[in-house]
C-alpha cells in the first residue's frame, strides 16, 4: 500500500526509553511516537504483564506497556538486520513496527485470567481497538486509509504477508523473545535468559517466515529450553494460579449477585457491561487493574459473606491451600459432595485447576499441532525442520506436559462441625498430599 507523507515522517531527534532488558528502546518514526502517546496505549501501563504472579514473585509488577515497547524494539532490530537481504521488502517496515507495538493492545486487567472469567479475547479486542473510534485508529489512518486494517490483520494472523506475521507471532518471534527475558528479569530468576543477540544475527527473512541460519541452532536450543523452564518454574507457579483462583471466584460471585438483584454498597458500574454481555470497546477500555482493585477493596465491606471473604483473601494475599491432583484416588464430583456435606460451598471454596504446555511442535500428518515449524537454513540453501537436526529439540517436540492442582481453604475444613465428615475430608486431603 501507499504510505502517506506522515507515515514516512521522522522525528527531528530520536526518542529513547531506558530499558532494563534492551538497554535502550529507540523511536525515530513520528507514527510510533504518536501511537505511544495515545490513551489506549498508555492504558497498558495499568495492566500487569504477569497478572497475579506478583503474589508469588514480589517484583513481578511490570506492565504490558513495558513488554509492548520491548517487542517493538526487537522487531525494529530485525528490520535493520533484514535490509541487506533481497527477500525483505522495506515497504513493510512500518507495518511490522506498528503491529509489534500494538500486538497486546486489547489485554484486560490481570491478562489471561480476566479472559477466562468473562469469556473475552484480547486479540479480538486488539482488533476492535485498532479498527474502532479510537486515538490509535486515528493515528494509523493518517498513514493510509487501509493501514489500520493491515495492522489488525498482521496481529490476528490473517494478513497475506506471512513473513511479518512470523516476526511477531511464531515459535521464535519478538513477542516470546521479549517476555521470556523481561519476565525473568522482573521475577529475579535466570531461566528466561538466552542469547538473543546471537539469534538476531542468524535470523533470515524468507517469503513466508523467519528462518534461522544453520550455525544458530544451539542458540535456538537455549531459547526453547528457556521457554520450557519459564513455563513450569514461573508461569505455572501454584501461588500465582492460586491468586487467579481467588480473583475468578470473587468476580464470579459478584456477577451472580448482580444477576440476583443484590444491592451493592459500591455499585459495580464498570463491571455491569461485562456481567450483562453488553460490552463495547469503550466499556472495555475503562476497566484496568486500578479499577478492579478498587472494587475488590470495596467489596470486602459488602454484606454478602462470600464476596466479602473472597475479596479480602485476594487483596490481602490470604490464598487457598493447594494439593496435586491426578484423579486416581477420587473424582472432583466426590470431593465436592464431601464439601457440601460439611457445609462448605464447593462453588466458591473448592477449585480444580489444570494446565499444560507444548514447548515445541509443528504441523505434520497425525499431529494435533497447527503450529509452523522453526526452519534451519543449511549452507546449500536447503531448509530443515529444526528437531530433525537437534537431539535436544527432538526430545521435547510434541511433548505435551500437564499438571493439576486442587485449591481449598484449610481453615474452613477445620471448622466443619460434623466430626465424621471433617475426618473424611482431612484424611482424603492428607492422602492426596
Amino acid at each position: 500500500m501507499m504510505i502517506s507523507e506522515y507515515g514516512n515522517k521522522q522525528l527531528t531527534e530520536e526518542k529513547v526509553f531506558k530499558d532494563p532488558v534492551h538497554r535502550y528502546i529507540h523511536v525515530r518514526d513520528q507514527v510510533i511516537w504518536d501511537l505511544i502517546k495515545t490513551k489506549e496505549f498508555q492504558r497498558l501501563r495499568r495492566i500487569k504483564q504477569l497478572g497475579t504472579l506478583y503474589l508469588a514473585f514480589h517484583s513481578a509488577e511490570h506492565s504490558r506497556f513495558n513488554h509492548s515497547l520491548g517487542v517493538y524494539e526487537i522487531v525494529r532490530r530485525m528490520v535493520v538486520n533484514f535490509r541487506e537481504f533481497e527477500e525483505w521488502d522495506n515497504d513493510d517496515r512500518l507495518l511490522a513496527l506498528c503491529a509489534a507495538l500494538l500486538h497486546d493492545l486489547g489485554h484486560g486487567p490481570f491478562s489471561h485470567c480476566f479472559e477466562t472469567i468473562f469469556d473475552t479475547d484480547h486479540e479480538e479486542f486488539t482488533r476492535k481497538i485498532i479498527l474502532g473510534n479510537t486515538e490509535v485508529n486515528a493515528v494509523l489512518k493518517r498513514v493510509g486509509i487501509d493501514f489500520p486494517l493491515e495492522v489488525a490483520q498482521v496481529i490476528d494472523k490473517t494478513h497475506e504477508n506471512k513473513l511479518v506475521i512470523s516476526m511477531i507471532s511464531s515459535q521464535i518471534d519478538a513477542d516470546r523473545m521479549d517476555y521470556l527475558q523481561r519476565d525473568s528479569y522482573y521475577t529475579g530468576v535466570s531461566y528466561g535468559n538466552f542469547d538473543m543477540e546471537r539469534i538476531l544475527r542468524v535470523m533470515r527473512p524468507s517469503k513466508d517466515e523467519v528462518i534461522i541460519k544453520d550455525s544458530g541452532m544451539h542458540a535456538v536450543e537455549d531459547y526453547l529450553m528457556s521457554r520450557y523452564q519459564m513455563y513450569w518454574q514461573i508461569y505455572f507457579h501454584p501461588v500465582s494460579r492460586g491468586g487467579e483462583v481467588l480473583l475468578n471466584l470473587a468476580l464470579r460471585r459478584a456477577k451472580y449477585l448482580h444477576e440476583e438483584g443484590y444491592v451493592f454498597k459500591q455499585a459495580p458500574k464498570y463491571f455491569i457491561p461485562f456481567f450483562d454481555g453488553t460490552l463495547t470497546v469503550h466499556d472495555y477500555l475503562r476497566l484496568d487493574e486500578m479499577v478492579v482493585n478498587f472494587y475488590l477493596q470495596e467489596w470486602i465491606h459488602e454484606d454478602d459473606e462470600v464476596l466479602s471473604d473472597l475479596s479480602h483473601r485476594f487483596v490481602n494475599r490470604d490464598l487457598f491451600k493447594y494439593l496435586p491432583f491426578d484423579g486416581s484416588i477420587i473424582t472432583i464430583t466426590e470431593i465436592e459432595e464431601l464439601f457440601r456435606k460439611g457445609g462448605v460451598d464447593p462453588e466458591y471454596y473448592f477449585f480444580s485447576d489444570s494446565y499444560s504446555d507444548l514447548p515445541y511442535d509443528y504441523d505434520r500428518p497425525g499431529s494435533k499441532s497447527n503450529r509452523r515449524p522453526i526452519h534451519l537454513q543449511k549452507r546449500n540453501g536447503e531448509l530443515k525442520e529444526i528437531s530433525s537436526q537437534s537431539a535436544i529439540i527432538h526430545s521435547i517436540t510434541g511433548m505435551h506436559r500437564m499438571d493439576s492442582k486442587l485449591y481449598y481453604p484449610k481453615e474452613k475444613i477445620l471448622q466443619i462441625e460434623d466430626p465424621e465428615v471433617k475426618g473424611q475430608i482431612i484424611n482424603l486431603l492428607n492422602e492426596l498430599a
